[in-house]
């Protein structure tokens, strides 16, 4: 005989619901004199949720089939099923074979009669409506603590303190905002994804090798950052039409939020499933001096920690259309590109700076709308307007509201953008070399459209830096 038992919230993590459900099926398997074999157990799983696997109960079902036991024990009818479906694939399986054994602690239904099925199934029908009936009680509850800006509880999201979700963690919430800022200097969500993984940032779910891009892309984008509440993954708006703020402390301003969201979209709908990843500087921007084709940098395989080969090289390849006459040492060609570029940076800076717009110039006009849409949902609500006229003044109104808050994300992404384009001009060499590669390029093409690299002829010469050629903007 098989044991099964199941709980569906477990909080404390010690299986103590589990434990006394197999205690009492085992007293029942001594007293009908049957050997339980082997305990089934699915511990803080839900039977009710459509989309949640029971481990242990598939097992159990492909156990039956194959005549590896000869029936269950169960505390409950409940315990194993919640959905009707899964009543019927283990009725299924009872009419393949007639002699199993069926008990529960609880009740006493015979699965391979005819009246016990159809009692069996009268019962999930009831155990699935109170299911559905608490579910709908737990959704409304959470909706109302939406509505009021509370937490709904649950794990801590990253940027929060663990043991109380309304307090910043300091050292999370730096970290977001360090990756928000190499977002919007041009750094890929890949390349952030891959740090923190190494540093053990971002709470990677337990067991996980790689955090998944859009986890990581989540913690950046969140609205909870700038204190607004959601549900279900929408921002929550009051009867006023504004964001319903939450009960905790926010580590972004509206600002820095929008701008690092429009940053992300705007990535998107020029690289739909493109990746942008590169390797090299000068990863396609390189050209060939003899054929213009685009060069690509060749890892040298012959190179390891310590020695004196050369790490990788620029190689004009064949097979990507060009001539393959053109190959040359990659380290001191990045090494004059990056030294060129933060130059010429820093003189553009210091003839060209400017004091930057710190507030967006229609910020007033923004409240307005908002202003004016609280106005006509009020006036619907004290009954001096009709639904109709509501209705017909909104729409309009709200896609004015919608947007002002589009061109408002964009100045501060552009904004943010030219002053990490700025601070770029204040690098040395060596922290142009520590950034990412996407910044690093980012940095280089605002300077550069390409760089030629010319043939420096047959035998071993000494770098020739005029050999390089820059083709400024």
């Amino acid at each position: 005989m098989g044991i099964y038992t199941r709980i569906s919230r477990d909080d404390e993590g010690e299986s103590l619901g589990v434990a006394r459900q197999q205690q009492d099926c085992e007293r029942l398997t001594d007293l009908r004199s049957w050997q339980a074999v082997k305990v089934y157990e699915d511990n803080d799983v839900s039977a009710f949720k459509r989309n949640v696997v029971r481990e242990d109960f598939e097992l159990m079902l492909k156990d039956l089939r194959a005549g590896l036991i000869d029936g269950i024990v169960a505390y409950d009818l409940d315990r194993l099923a919640r959905q009707p479906r899964d009543l019927e694939r283990l009725i299924e399986i009872f009419d393949e074979r007639p002699r199993l054994e069926f008990a529960t602690v609880t009740n006493d239904i015979n699965l391979g009669t005819p009246d016990g099925r159809t009692m069996a199934r009268i019962m999930v029908a009831f155990a699935n409506k109170s299911s559905h009936d608490s579910s709908r009680r737990i959704r409304r509850k959470h909706f109302e603590l939406a509505q009021q800006g509370k937490d709904s509880g649950g794990p801590a999201p990253y940027g929060w303190r663990k043991n109380d979700r309304t307090k910043v963690d300091r050292e999370a919430a730096a970290a977001i905002r360090e990756a928000q800022r190499e977002i919007l200097a041009g750094v890929r969500i890949g390349t952030i994804r891959t740090r923190w993984q190494e540093q053990g940032l971002g709470n990677p779910r337990a067991g996980t090798k790689r955090m998944a891009h859009h986890h990581v892309e989540h913690i950046l984008t969140n609205p909870r950052l700038v204190g607004y509440r959601t549900y279900h993954g929408e921002i929550l708006y009051g009867e006023d039409g504004r964001p319903i703020p939450g009960n905790w402390e926010p580590i972004n301003t509206v600002e820095e939020w929008e701008a690092v969201c429009a940053a992300v979209a705007e990535r998107k709908q020029k690289h739909p499933g493109r990746s942008l990843a590169r390797k090299y500087l000068l990863s396609g921007i390189a050209r060939c001096g003899l054929c213009k084709s685009k060069i690509r940098g060749q890892t040298n395989p012959r190179w390891s920690p310590g020695s004196k080969a050369a790490k990788f090289t620029y190689q004009c390849s064949v097979v990507n259309g060009g001539c393959g006459k053109v190959g040359r040492v990659g380290e001191p060609i990045d090494r004059l590109i990056a030294q060129l570029v933060l130059e010429e940076q820093r003189e553009r800076a210091a003839a060209t700076r400017v004091p930057m717009q710190q507030q967006w110039p229609d910020e007033a006009e923004l409240a307005d709308v908002e202003h004016d849409i609280a106005q006509l949902v009020e006036a619907e609500r004290a009954k001096e307007i009709s639904v109709a006229t509501l209705l017909q003044l909104l729409p309009g109104k709200e896609r004015a509201r919608d947007e002002l808050k589009l061109k408002r994300a964009r100045f501060y992404k552009e904004q943010k953008q030219a002053k990490a384009k700025e601070d770029a001009a204040d690098l040395s060499v060596e922290d142009f070399f520590s950034l990412p590669i996407e910044r690093q390029q980012e940095i280089v093409l605002h300077s550069l459209s390409a760089v030629i690299i010319h043939p420096a002829g047959r035998g071993r010469r000494k770098f020739d830096p005029s050999l390089i050629e820059p083709v400024w903007h």
